[in-house]
């Protein structure tokens, strides 16, 4: 029996050498390995292991796009009515606003030019030259003229003076049952009636 126990001491000597080198062989794989988890990223297995990280490209400054977004949010929660200012009222009454109307300014005339106006030789027509005129003249000092119905007292003393150049004290005027107006321009103590009316041509 003792020869058989011999073979049996020997087989696990053989196999410790062999365990011993197995377990200095492990460190050694394991170093670079620790190496490598450093240097790169651990990789995700699955679905996701496929897709690439994207790239967003940066216009202008950084963060400048969220800051207007941001600055336009709150501008528009605050509203635009923040500082309220109250008119100064002068007058407790409330007037309508008047249309502006500005006076026109044709590039070139629509219509034809108008006829004058009232003027010296149109107002008045022609001195008269009966009895009771010739009267008036040597007893009131007084002429008497034939006008145009349109004129006034002050128009016909303006255009006595401006066509015999003499001064007029007064005008009286009166519409005929004709319908011509005559007026009766008294002249200053001054002048003489007959003189002034030789020069016109009446007498």
């Amino acid at each position: 029996m003792a020869p058989k126990k011999k073979p049996a001491t020997t087989a696990p000597k053989a196999e410790e050498p062999q365990k011993e080198k197995k377990v200095e062989k492990k460190p050694a794989a394991k170093k670079p390995a620790d190496k490598k988890k450093s240097d790169k990223k651990p990789v995700k297995k699955g679905k996701d292991a496929n897709l690439k990280p994207v790239k967003t490209k940066q216009t202008g400054k950084p963060g400048s796009a969220k800051e207007k977004a941001l600055s336009a949010k709150k501008a528009a929660l605050r509203g635009v009515n923040q500082k309220r200012i109250r008119k100064v009222r002068t007058t407790p009454s409330f007037k309508r606003p008047k249309t502006l109307k500005l006076p026109r300014a044709p590039k070139y005339p629509r219509s034809l030019s108008t006829k004058r106006g009232l003027d010296k030789y149109k107002i008045v027509k022609y001195p008269l030259t009966t009895e009771t005129a010739m009267k008036k003249i040597e007893d009131n000092n007084t002429l008497v003229f034939i006008v145009d119905r349109r004129a006034n007292k002050y128009t016909i003393s303006n255009a006595v003076k401006a066509l015999y150049s003499i001064e007029v004290a007064k005008v009286n005027t009166l519409i005929r049952p004709d319908g011509e107006k005559k007026a009766y321009v008294r002249l200053p103590s001054d002048y003489d009636g007959l003189e002034i009316a030789s020069k016109i041509g009446i007498i």
